[in-house]
């Protein structure tokens, strides 16, 4: 009987001591696996997430780019989590990540990354055509017309005057001359009834 007793009395101690083993050892990976340091990079920002950190300690993070502060040391507790734009660039940038756990420096991140530089599309060479002013359509001027001759048109043949009756042809006689001619010859005749009428009143007287 006295056997059994101390039999069960350590088997019941090492039972206890491996179940505490067992425990401790659960604890001390347990901080190990839960801080979880996530953070990506690309050519224009970096992304970190910081989760499952113990938040009874003090913990820190820090960010820079080629060796400038993005984000200076900054505290946290369980989490931390940012999305930050990167500067400009022409080449590649080297982005570090520095976390610092309060618990333990086993439980730190110390990493870097690069950052790409941005592709841009290049500007054309041949400038876009510019598309010509619009015309204002010109008013059509009129034609100048033809001014008409103030001269009469001359005939290949010329055209005789007109003969007046009376006139000589080819004389120079006036259409004068045969008015004057019955006036002399009326005169005449006058002149030859007064002389006849004054013989006659001097026959009768004598």
């Amino acid at each position: 009987m006295k056997v059994s007793t101390r039999a069960r009395r350590r088997s019941g101690a090492l039972i206890a001591s491996a179940a505490a083993g067992f425990i401790g050892v659960g604890l001390c990976a347990t901080p190990a696996s839960a801080h979880t340091p996530r953070w990506t990079v690309t050519c224009s920002e970096v992304t970190v997430d910081l989760k499952a950190y113990n938040d009874d300690v003090t913990n820190t993070v820090t960010i820079t780019v080629d060796g400038k502060d993005l984000l200076p040391t900054k505290e946290f507790g369980s989490g931390f989590s940012e999305t930050i734009k990167l500067p400009e660039h022409t080449a590649e940038a080297a982005v570090r990540l520095v976390v610092k756990a309060g618990d333990g420096d086993r439980f730190s991140h110390d990493e870097t990354k690069s950052s790409p530089v941005c592709e841009t599309t290049p500007p054309s060479q041949t400038p876009e055509p510019t598309p010509p002013p619009s015309e204002t359509p010109k008013p059509e001027e009129p034609e100048p017309s033809e001014t008409p001759s103030t001269e009469p048109p001359q005939s290949a043949t010329p055209t005789p005057a007109p003969s007046t009756p009376g006139d000589l042809a080819e004389t120079g006689g006036s259409s004068a001359t045969p008015v004057i001619a019955g006036a002399a010859a009326v005169a005449v005749l006058a002149g030859g009834g007064i002389l006849v009428v004054t013989r006659k009143r001097r026959a009768a007287r004598g």
